[in-house]
């Protein structure tokens, strides 16, 4: 019997921490992320930066392990709207705004990129793979720019990992309809 609680209780920890998106309202993903985004963070160090050369951009390789800000996430317009700011005071300085598509009855989680391709895509939450763990927005596809040949960040992927002191975000880049080989993928660390 102790053999079978034991056995439930590990699964139910299992089923709650990869549960998806789908099981949750686009409100309760949206308050989600204020609670585990919020705040600043810092560009890891460069042994911390794995998968990625990205911190390697002149840009900003001088935040890499510093304790400067590198993202920033804090909530405007009364709590409508997360706005994440990217490698402020940079050359490569963005902007991305999450929010509702209506505050007060939020059925599609949105965010608009300002990108220093110049270029801001329209992006809509990923409710099959985004998770407690993993939030993900893909290019809205009802828009010119997520259709057309530019050069555009097609999908964002923001991963929590170290009970939450760790950000690993990802903007994934699309050219003439086919995925870039060279993204821009971040390591931060919470201030």
């Amino acid at each position: 019997m102790k053999k079978l609680i034991l056995s439930l209780s590990i699964l139910g920890l299992l089923l709650s921490s990869t549960c998806s998106a789908q099981d949750m309202k686009a409100m309760d993903v949206y308050k989600h992320m204020i609670k585990v985004l919020g705040g600043e963070w810092s560009l890891s160090s460069v042994e911390k930066q794995t998968g990625t050369s990205s911190y390697k951009n002149p840009a900003i390789s001088h935040l890499a392990g510093t304790k400067e800000n590198a993202i920033a996430y804090r909530v405007i317009g009364r709590g409508a709207t997360l706005q994440e700011d990217l490698l402020t005071n940079t050359k490569k300085e963005m902007v991305t705004m999450y929010h509702c598509d209506n505050f007060f009855d939020c059925k599609k989680l949105k965010a608009t990129h300002y990108c220093a391709k110049r270029n801001q895509p329209q992006f809509l939450l990923n409710t099959k793979e985004t998770t407690k763990t993993k939030i993900v927005f893909d290019c809205d596809m009802s828009t010119q720019l997520c259709n057309s040949n530019q050069d555009h960040v097609h999908k964002i992927i923001h991963q929590l990992s170290q009970n939450g002191t760790h950000l690993k975000s990802s903007y994934l880049g699309w050219k003439n309809q086919t995925p870039n080989k060279k993204n821009s993928i971040y390591h931060f660390d919470k201030k």
